[in-house]
């Protein structure tokens, strides 16, 4: 939606949709995934998901409006997410390290998110 919505109106579209964003710029409300095992090859999904996760709150937070008083929460959560999600991204394990990278390089390189807006 905040490819083709307009920053106020994304905003709007986002307190209905999402509505729990917290407004204290806190990151506990969404908290990371934790992988016990990195040889678990189920397991370690959820780094992909926090690296996912970083990326696409990354996103959220460049599509609403300047002044958004959710946007350091969002970003804090992305940058919790980011943190866990990069340190499993190594070669010692094979379970993760053949795919993680990819999500790592999208989120890195803020493949597909609009850099013209909240930074």
């Amino acid at each position: 939606m905040r490819r083709i919505l307009e920053p106020d109106e994304y905003a709007k579209w986002l307190e209905s949709f999402l509505p729990g964003i917290p407004r204290d710029g806190g990151s506990g409300w969404l908290e990371p995934g934790v992988v016990t095992d990195p040889a678990d090859g189920k397991l370690v999904h959820l780094d992909g998901l926090n690296l996912s996760r970083a990326w696409m709150l990354e996103g959220i937070a460049r599509g609403l409006p300047r002044n958004d008083p959710r946007v350091p929460a969002l970003r804090a959560a992305a940058a919790a997410h980011a943190e866990s999600g990069l340190r499993s991204v190594t070669g010692e394990h094979y379970e993760g390290g053949h795919w993680l990278a990819s999500f790592a390089v999208y989120l890195t390189t803020a493949r597909g998110v609009v850099a013209d807006r909240v930074e």
